[in-house]
């Protein structure tokens, strides 16, 4: 649990030095960048460009699939042809299904991502599984057996690993046991890190990972106190699976990813966008370094409220007011300036606001004795929230916690105020998502309210709606929840995607999941109401939810089937 100090102020956790070729992580260092190649990991000549490309953008690591030896062959030969252009950085190898490829990839390169979802247990087949407490601590000893050698072979090459648990490969035992719950998440990783405490293996990286940055967050936090239960000060690795490409990708993950770095957490990110994967890069780089400039800024003072709960943070109480705050009501979009057009209007701009309500703005530092009085006698006053401080997230909770405590139940809006252009609107995106998604996700305000006054307002209020969705608290358009992609992908992702959006752009908001391979795809658009999953090189598997409804489609046919069962099922429901 975090202390009133670390929840308010920034500072970054402290974690353990993990060697990773000539590039260290941890707390002593700035957080590294990474990125993960989308060609074959077999053609050595492209992995080696797309790699390039990789690392003239600023990534300290690149990591490549490896399904087989045939992998771990090529990336041996990729790493040569690297150091043969004086190229140092390390390489990393992403391993499924297979523990003797992890075995041999750790002989080649400087680290090694293992999936406990897949190491051991059988591939997720969504069955329940009935263990009495000694079949489950025997399956427990079969991780064990297998896990340790391969510990010692990381030892003895110097090579690190990263322990790499996604929310949609969780095992059937691990479900079975614990359900689909962050709790679960965090078992699956601790279930490892404990034999490499027992072994004293210390050259470990771990990471939680989901589509939904709710779970991820959330999951992150219990990770945090369970490592710190049993005393362990391991490094993170941070990033939101699937979050998709252009706004959307950046928007979530900036959400899920900016809302632990604004704790202090974590040592290394990716950041996994649908596009080329050179360009996840800059916007990781502009996330942190926006972050990182809390490094220095004033303290703020303020105590947690009681009710409070970090691990699993609850809607704050307030009173509604119209539409405005209460148990019921999604939260509000203010804008500035009134905007013509776009998908959806905000419910208010700030003069509309004004008039039709008692609002008050009001800063941290203004709520003092007397206008905590004052606001008593005012239950139906909505609060603006302001701020200027260099720490705009630290300064807000201050805000909201002492309103907590003093028993005010007031309606609370953020309001954020950036400057920025028409030529940094990424910027725009990435940080005001970093900001109202932690104010978000803990449950604290009843509305956000961005202010950029060089960017469109269409921008300003379309950014505001994608945050909302992104921490999944209102709804307004279809969200394409799609992979990165990988050497693993067996179609062409980014034009299939530009497809399907294309083809569904008029039906009702919905989740659709845009899955390039099998070994995520499932379990990571659980909560989807569609998926299109590659099934095998040229076919596609169709979902609804969880449910395959038809397989191997020839991909040339798969989107309009996929149109169709929409269709199908949209006339169903209106019948």
């Amino acid at each position: 649990m975090l202390s009133a100090n670390q929840y308010f102020n920034y500072q970054r956790r402290t974690t353990t030095e993990v060697h990773i070729g000539l590039k260290p992580l941890g707390s002593k260092h700035s957080v590294r960048l990474q990125s993960m190649t989308t060609t074959p990991t077999t053609e050595v000549e492209a992995s080696v460009e797309q790699s390039l490309r990789i690392i003239r953008a600023g990534a300290d690591y690149v990591r490549l699939t490896a399904q087989g030896l045939r992998e771990v062959e090529a990336l041996e030969k990729i790493e040569e042809q690297l150091r043969e252009r004086a190229v140092l950085t390390p390489l990393v190898a992403d391993i499924h299904f297979n523990p003797r490829v992890a075995d041999a990839a750790a002989r080649v390169v400087e680290k090694v991502r293992i999936n406990p979802g897949n190491y051991v247990d059988a591939a997720r087949q969504f069955k329940h599984l009935d263990y009495t407490d000694e079949e489950y601590a025997a399956e427990i000893r079969k991780i064990r057996e297998r896990f340790i050698p391969f510990l010692e072979i990381c030892r003895e090459h110097k090579t690190a690993i990263r322990i790499g648990v996604n929310h949609g490969s969780l095992s059937d035992r691990i479900m079975s046991r614990y359900g689909d719950t962050p709790e679960g998440i965090v078992e699956s990783c601790m279930e490892f890190l404990r034999v490499c405490k027992e072994v004293d293996f210390r050259n470990v990286v771990l990471s939680i990972k989901a589509s939904n940055p709710v779970v991820m967050v959330r999951a992150v936090r219990l990770l945090i106190a369970a490592m710190e239960r049993e005393d362990m000060h391991y490094p993170l690795h941070l990033g939101v699976t699937e979050a998709g490409e252009g706004e959307d990708g950046r928007i979530i993950s900036a959400v899920g990813i900016g809302a632990l770095l604004a704790d202090g957490i974590g040592d290394t990110i990716r950041v996994s966008l649908s596009e080329e994967p050179e360009r996840e890069i800059p916007v990781a780089r502009k996330l942190c370094e926006y972050i990182a400039r809390r490094n220095r800024h004033n303290v703020i003072h303020a105590e947690l409220a009681p009710t409070f709960d970090y691990l699993n943070p609850q809607r704050r109480l307030s009173t509604a007011v119209g539409n405005i705050g209460g148990a019921s009501n999604v939260p509000v979009v203010i804008s500035d300036r009134e905007v013509k057009t776009g998908n959806a209007l905000p419910d208010y701009t700030y003069a509309e606001l004004a008039a039709r309500y008692d609002v008050e703005r009001l800063e941290f530092e203004q709520l003092t004795a007397a206008k905590i009085e004052e606001l008593r006698a005012k239950p139906h006053t909505i609060i603006i929230g302001e701020t200027h401080h260099l720490n705009p997230v630290g300064h807000l909770r201050a805000l909201a916690h002492t309103l907590m405590t003093n028993g005010l139940n007031n309606p609370l809006i953020a309001h954020l105020e950036y400057e920025h252009n028409l030529n940094t609107i990424e910027e725009h995106r990435i940080e005001a998502a970093a900001d109202a998604g932690a104010l978000l996700f803990d449950g604290l305000i009843d509305g956000i309210w961005l202010s950029d006054f060089a960017v469109p307002e269409e921008t300003v209020t379309s950014t505001a709606f994608s945050i909302l969705q992104a921490v999944g608290q209102r709804l307004t358009r279809t969200r394409y929840i799609s992979c990165p992609g990988c050497g693993r992908t067996l179609y062409d992702l980014q034009s299939t995607i530009r497809r399907i959006k294309e083809a569904t752009a008029d039906v009702r908001p919905m989740k659709i999941a845009i899955m390039g391979c099998i070994v995520n795809g499932p379990g990571e658009m659980a909560d989807a109401d569609y998926g299109y999953v590659g099934a095998a090189r040229g076919k596609v598997s169709l979902y609804r939810g969880k449910q395959c409804v038809e397989m191997n489609i020839p991909e040339e046919q798969a989107v309009e089937k996929l149109l169709a069962l929409i269709r199908q099922d949209e006339q169903v429901q209106n019948q």
